[in-house]
């Protein structure tokens, strides 16, 4: 499981260990998640198209609206699925990490689909509310009623894996809110035909947008800092700094690197002054072990350094 490197080039000695594990604090989805994956995609996608269709022929923003919403849960889950498939690549050639920081990429791009999309319906919903233009609440109503079978549906299918897996878990939870969000739209096609509100249409889909954008942010902001590598969110690079500092024999720590392989793996590189002498790999196992359980941090490579004398070249910055 691990490895102890040969001497570094330094003038003092350097070494160092490897620990890769897979126990991740973010779970790559089961195998057998990927016929759920599958049908969820297809029956989705399909009711994206119908209702967007019936959105477009009918008038209703809310519909086009909320099959805007359902398109980016699509996306989401074709981008868990394809990051579950890819993770289980192995590397290969010039692709020493495999192929799994691809799913970062393709978050960013949904979230820059998701935010073009806000865009335009958000518009056309503005000029409805100025310009109110009949709307049938029937249809409204049905076409609705049909996304909440096709998301409650879907919301099953991934209902077993939601405690287990943080993947399963979002895209559970992604159907179960289309669900709330498709009920709403059969509510406000229910009080169109009550009382003849025409401009409800335009303002439900501008609370869908809304909707949207809370999710789509949070998307954005992680798929962009992971882009540039930074800790994942719910790692606290001070907080795995203090658990490496407790180790006993670790006098300082320096050249702390946490950085995403993708949106699911975490890598770790490390140097730990330890005057007293190397440890030993069963130490560097344990400590490897304890990232993995706490930090979800599966690829940790921590170099030993025996020489006080190595924090004399570091500039005080690096220290951590």
């Amino acid at each position: 499981m691990g490895s102890i490197g040969m001497p570094h080039d330094h003038g003092h000695d350097h070494q160092h260990h490897h620990g890769h594990g897979h126990g991740h604090g973010h779970h790559h989805a089961p195998a057998s998640f990927g016929t759920a994956f599958a049908i969820g995609i297809l029956l989705n996608g399909g009711f994206v198209a119908v209702e967007a269709a019936f959105g477009f022929l009918s008038g209703s923003m809310a519909l086009i609206a909320d099959a805007g919403h359902n398109l980016g849960d699509v996306l989401g889950l074709a981008i868990a699925w394809g990051a579950a498939v890819l993770s289980q690549r192995r590397p290969a050639g010039r692709f020493t990490y495999g192929f799994g920081s691809s799913s970062i990429l393709a978050a960013l791009l949904n979230a820059v689909l998701l935010l073009v999309a806000i865009g335009a319906i958000s518009v056309e919903a503005i000029r409805r509310l100025i310009h109110p233009e009949p709307v049938p609440g029937l249809t409204m109503m049905i076409v609705a009623a049909v996304g909440i079978l096709i998301n409650g549906i879907t919301a099953l299918l991934f209902a077993r894996g939601r405690k287990n897996d943080l993947n399963i878990r979002g895209a559970f939870l992604h159907m179960v809110a289309d669900a709330a969000i498709s009920a709403a739209v059969v509510v406000a096609g229910l009080v169109i035909l009550s009382t003849g509100w025409e401009w409800l249409d335009p303002a439900v889909s501008l609370l869908i947008v809304l909707a949207i954008g809370i999710g789509t942010w949070g998307l954005l902001r992680d798929s962009v800092t992971m882009s540039l590598q930074a800790a994942p969110p719910g790692i606290e690079p001070e907080d795995v700094a203090a658990l490496l500092r407790a180790e006993p024999g670790v006098a300082a720590i320096h050249d702390l690197h946490i950085w995403p392989m993708s949106t699911t793996e975490t890598a770790l590189t490390v140097h730990l002054l330890m005057p007293t002498g190397h440890p030993g790999d069963a130490r560097l196992l344990a400590v490897s072990a304890r990232l993995r359980e706490r930090f979800g941090i599966g690829h940790a490579t921590i170099q030993i350094e025996t020489d006080a004398a190595t924090l004399c070249a570091l500039a005080p910055d690096e220290v951590v």
